[in-house]
């Protein structure tokens, strides 16, 4: 057998003199039925973990562990013949039994009754074990490494990691487990070191794709297990700088040089020492690549987000050549962007949709496209939109970063090596579009905007203007039909000259007429020849704008026009038909009916199945016309406080199905508009998560006197969008400009709630002063208008607050004071049999008590609160509750308890989608496996806090760091301990907390060594 010693020459002759076995004596006739069906089956092998073998789905015995080494050695052989001799050198090496052949015959004997017939073979005086192709773990492994290989080699990384991913897991523990012999400890030994060789490869293939943020916890783990291996410390170097942890990279550097100093008297490798002088450079090559890989089955995501373009589009032929030569030429160029500029209605998005459809061929990687809504009150943030380029481009949520720079820098890492083209539409100006420009060769931008971009740098101008006279014509014509338009072409002439000749208005009147056949062109012609519904000359501004869309308003059917005014003064960026049922006070559907019939007359756009929107300036026209025409005005009112009253009853079900028995939805302004029914919990939260932005903005629209204390309760219903991070600032906006507008008209009641809220947030977010000082305040109202909601939830939030600035606990009286305001909170609750808020004081008290060093009450306490929970059946809070239980747990020294409860809070949150709370409870599996001295576990899930986010913001994430700095300490990493604690304590120093005295008291030693 290759590299094993060979066997005594008195065995081996021993060997030679009898050739023979019993089991070469069977004869061929004696094969079964049953035998010939069991060879159609062929048997399956693993070594990559313990020995085992199977047919089909059972598994079959192999055996003593002398009996798996046999199996193991015969496998490994692939196939080739091993003789006696060999296998018992294999498998008891220099001092073998001495029975060692007649056992080693006992033992294939063995083997081959319960192996199908033939696999295990007797031949030239040894054994071989036939295995079909593929049936064997290791083989695979192999297969799939070479094919990872060749598909690297092809630049497909995505299908090699894939590949790569697919090999490692088929290990299952140790290979070769529990399997004795010389032979098994080389095998397992030289199994181990290529896995360690393929996740390797696997993880310098994950940094080249860019998923350098979630290699950093696996890496760092992998260097605790294997601290000399210099490999994994290079990859953890570099994850950590392309993170923007380069104090951290830099320490990782150190410390493997202390290391390697201390145990083996070596400098790290050259690689090694090269890496960190690019790091101390900030070499820009470290930087690249670094766009996250697509972690789809069909490979890397190409999106099509290209708006249909229209079937009559029409002239424009300079602009169109102009245009296309641009972006044909792409390929080779830094970057072609080209910027429309004209009068809303002149055609400037038809014309970029029309263009990019048309150069598709030259962006084989994909199109992207967002509507800027620049002309409208509240443009989209660069941010936001980032964001969903990303997602579009397969990057996960978990590695999308949270600022606009960070945000803009990883959209042109993942551009980098792609052909994408990027069509930003209604862009407000400049400063919005910046962030969102590919930068990358062979990319490009189109963007459209009312306003030209003269400080867009580099960027090709282009003026759209009306169309010609010819042009329009051609459009009119191809709506309203050739035949109609030949007999009557001066009246023809006479109506696009009536419309300016701007193509939305041309197209708008050219609806209508081909809708209508009992018209003739005359007639349209004679309806728009009145000057008081259209403009001799385009001007320059909205009036010119309202003038042509005063053509189509004129000629919508009474129902028609009413909708149209109506649906124009809600001020989200898009409406469901739904709430546009409810604006209208209509059945979905009679509102359907209305809403297709406008979105054919092109006065509203279908953005996706059952949402609307409007053109930016056709929505300020339709508010012009619901100013003018809308009768008697109060219905303008009657309108939006409808659409208040839907989304109040819609999110106080998605807050009662997410909550059972927590009767804050009982203290809520009862709507006039019915409950809306969800069919299960997950598309509750779906229409809340999906309608956020309608929500915030309806609050926003609503704090007037007569919607203000709907609004604030619509607030309260909709908490879960502060929960989840994703609406988190947009809901902080809401409660301040909630809070401002009650305190203006001296509303206690509406500002106290509004305060509560504000607070909750401020909490989540890590500001933990401002949120006790808020909540005072909203406490001392509450008080004041008698509102028992406030006055415990208040009192819920402050001990929240005031325990989060203790955490390492305060002195007697500010303990009290905790417990003051958690006695209150469950007093108010359980006067209102709100058993659901009880349990969250509970919790909370359970918290303190832990402060307090009352360790078996507090767990009791979280005990109380995971049972309320789970007796009213509410599957998302009872993580909160095991979340608590877990952290008592862990105090009280019982880790493994404290881990199954933090465990269970975790799943639950991921399911739930609670980005933030799933990171905290990360952070809190971190604390319980250091102090139950699992450092490499600890390490993972701290890194995986970091990565995911937690609830408590800067204030949180510096303990996190905090906590992986003492990991790191104990895996002997000193340096990169130390910056951790750096930042850390930036952190805390930035905030004001208390905390960041216990790092610099961890920071003084380090210093000294």
């Amino acid at each position: 057998m290759d590299g094993l010693p060979r066997v005594p020459e008195q065995r081996r002759s021993t060997a030679e003199s009898d050739p023979g076995t019993p089991e070469t004596s069977v004869p061929e006739s004696t094969t079964t039925g049953q035998d010939q069906q069991e060879a159609a089956r062929p048997a399956r092998f693993s070594v990559l973990g313990p020995v085992r073998a199977w047919l089909g789905d059972d598994q079959l015995p192999t055996g003593s562990p002398q009996q798996r080494a046999l199996l193991a050695a015969l496998l490994l052989r692939d196939g080739r013949t091993a003789t006696a001799p060999e296998l018992i050198d294999a498998i008891w090496g220099d001092e073998p039994p001495s029975q060692a052949l007649a056992a080693i015959r006992t033992y294939a004997s063995r083997l081959r009754k319960v192996l199908p017939p033939g696999a295990l073979v007797s031949e030239s005086g040894g054994y071989a074990v036939r295995a079909a192709d593929g049936a064997l773990d290791l083989a695979e492994a192999e297969s799939l490494w070479a094919a990872a290989e060749r598909a690297r080699g092809l630049g497909d990384l995505h299908r090699a990691r894939s590949l790569v991913n697919k090999a490692l897991s088929l290990w299952d523990g140790e290979p070769l487990a529990n399997v004795p012999g010389p032979y098994a400890d080389a095998q397992r030994t030289r199994l181990d070191e290529w896995r360690l060789q393929l996740l390797e490869s696997r993880l310098d293939m994950d940094l080249e794709q860019g998923c350098h943020a979630e290699s950093v916890s696996e890496l760092t783990a992998l260097t605790a297990a294997h601290p000399l291996r210099e490999r994994l410390r290079e990859l953890l170097m570099l994850a950590l700088y392309r993170s923007g942890r380069q104090a951290e990279a830099l320490a990782v550097y150190a410390d493997t040089r202390r290391l390697l100093a201390d145990e083996l008297g070596v400098d790290p490798r050259p690689g090694l020492q090269e890496l960190q002088q690019r790091i101390l450079q900030a070499d820009p090559a470290l930087a690249e690549p670094s766009a996250p890989a697509a972690e789809q089955a069909g490979g890397v995501v190409k999106p099509a987000q290209l708006p249909a373009t229209v079937q009559d589009f029409t002239g424009r032929a300079a602009f169109v050549k102009e245009l296309s030569d641009i972006l044909s030429t792409a390929e080779g160029r830094v970057m072609a962007v080209s910027a429309l500029a004209g009068i809303g209605g002149v055609g400037k998005t038809t014309l970029a949709v029309h263009v990019a459809h048309a150069a598709r061929t030259h962006f084989p990687d994909g199109q992207l496209y967002v509507d800027l809504q620049g002309a409208g009150p509240r443009a989209a943030e660069p941010e936001t939109v980032l964001g969903a380029f990303l997602r579009a481009l397969g990057t996960a949520d978990s590695a999308i970063p949270d600022s606009l720079e960070e945000r803009a820098a990883l959209f042109r890492s993942v551009l980098d090596g792609r052909r994408v083209l990027v069509l930003l539409d209604n862009a407000r100006d400049a400063a919005q579009v910046r962030p969102l420009l590919p930068g990358m060769e062979g990319c490009a931008a189109l963007v459209t905007s009312r306003m030209r971009m003269v400080d867009l740098a580099g960027a090709h101008l282009v003026d759209l203007d009306v169309m010609s006279p010819d042009e329009a014509l051609q459009l009119f014509t191809k709506i309203v039909g050739q035949e109609r338009v030949a007999s009557e072409r001066e009246a023809a002439l006479d109506v696009v000259a009536a419309c300016g000749f701007l193509p939305l208005a041309i197209r708008i009147a050219a609806s209508r007429l081909a809708a209508r056949r009992t018209w003739t062109v005359s007639t349209l012609a004679a309806k728009l020849a009145d000057e008081r519904r259209r403009l001799d000359e385009l001007q320059a501004g909205d009036l010119a704008v309202a003038a042509t869309f005063e053509l189509g308003y004129g000629q919508l059917e009474p129902a028609q026009a009413r909708a149209f005014r109506l649906l124009g003064l809600a001020d989200g960026p898009d409406i469901s038909l739904a709430a546009a049922a409810a604006v209208l006070g209509l059945s979905l559907e009679d509102a359907e009916d209305l809403l297709e019939s406008l979105v054919d007359t092109s006065l509203l756009e279908s953005a996706a199945p059952g949402r609307y929107r409007y053109h930016d300036l056709l929505r300020l026209y339709a508010r012009a016309c619901a100013e003018r025409d809308e009768m008697p005005p109060s219905e303008r009112e009657a309108a939006l406080s409808r659409l208040l009253d839907f989304y109040l009853a819609s999110a106080a079900r998605v807050y009662a199905i997410e909550r059972p028995g927590d009767r804050t939805v009982d203290h809520l302004e009862a709507p006039s508009h019915p409950l809306r029914g969800f069919t299960d919990d997950a598309k509750a939260l779906d229409w809340l998560h999906a309608e956020a932005a309608c929500i915030l903005a309806c609050v926003q629209q609503s704090l007037d006197p007569v919607g203000r204390r709907r609004a604030v309760d619509l607030l309260l219903a909709a908490k879960d969008l502060a929960e989840s991070g994703a609406s988190s600032h947009r809901y902080e906006l809401a409660t301040r400009a909630a809070r401002d507008a009650a305190r203006a008209t001296n509303d206690a009641y509406g500002e106290g709630r509004a305060l509560v809220s504000l607070g909750q947030v401020l909490n989540k977010l890590g500001h933990f002063e401002q949120a006790a000082e808020v909540l005072e305040r909203a406490a001392a109202l509450a008080e004041e208008s008698g509102d028992a909601w406030a006055q415990g939830n208040a009192a819920n939030e402050i001990a929240i607050a005031i325990g989060c600035m203790n955490q390492h606990g305060g002195d007697a009286q500010v303990l009290r004071r905790i417990e003051t305001h958690v006695l209150k909170a469950l007093d108010v609750f359980r006067r209102d049999e709100n058993r659901h808020s009880e349990a969250s004081a509970l919790c909370n008290w359970s918290r303190v008590c832990m402060m307090m060093g009352q360790t078996t009450q507090g767990i009791d306490l979280a005990r109380q609160g995971v049972a309320i929970y789970a007796d009213l059946g509410v599957s998302f809070r009872v993580a909160n509750a095991k979340y608590a239980l877990g952290i008592g747990l862990s105090q009280a020294g019982r880790h493994k308890e404290a881990l199954t409860e933090l465990s269970e809070a975790l799943r639950t949150f991921t399911e739930n989608r609670q980005r933030l709370w799933e990171g905290t409870t990360h952070y809190r599996i971190a604390q319980v496996h250091l102090a139950a001295q699992r450092p490499a576990q600890a390490a993972r899930h701290a890194e995986q806090a970091l990565a995911t986010g937690c609830v408590g913001g800067d204030w949180m994430r510096a303990n996190v760091l905090t906590v992986l700095g003492r990991v790191l300490m104990v895996l002997g990493q000193l340096d990169r301990a130390r910056a951790c604690w750096n930042k850390a304590l930036a952190l805390h120093e930035a905030s004001g907390a208390a905390e960041a005295d216990v790092v610099r008291a961890l920071l003084r030693p380090v210093a000294a060594a």
